[in-house]
């Protein structure tokens, strides 16, 4: 695998550390993921900063109890901008994926999160 590559990757798995996070170790996985003034932005959210992101997430968390975030194909990026696909998972029934998108990243020189753009592929009625 090559240095970029694994660079893109690298950020994706701390993404995903951060939204699979418990509550006690979602404000870490953040900061460890996102630079101060990160962004996150998707249909739904419009926020920046570590304590705003972490409220974002502890939201998904309360809205899907039970449900942990999953990588769904290959990262790709190029310069300071990674793409991927992702599906929110039951942890109980297995294969049951309700929700799903994919989000775009761009990266710091310490490869730190500087924003996400999230898209929204699929989404359950009423959520």
């Amino acid at each position: 695998m090559s240095a970029p590559t694994r660079r893109y990757e690298d950020a994706v798995a701390r993404y995903f550390e951060a939204w699979n996070a418990g509550p006690d170790a979602v404000a870490k996985a953040v900061a460890a993921a996102w630079t101060e003034d990160g962004g996150y932005t998707d249909p739904l959210a419009d926020v920046r900063g570590h304590e705003q992101i972490a409220a974002v997430i502890g939201a998904a968390h309360e809205q899907f109890p039970g449900f942990s975030f999953r990588l769904s194909g290959a990262v790709d990026g190029h310069h300071d901008t990674a793409r991927f696909s992702w599906e929110l998972v039951s942890d109980a029934e297995e294969g049951r994926a309700p929700v799903a998108g994919f989000d775009v990243i761009t990266l710091d020189v310490e490869d730190r999160i500087r924003s996400v753009f999230g898209f929204l592929d699929r989404v359950p009625a009423g959520a």
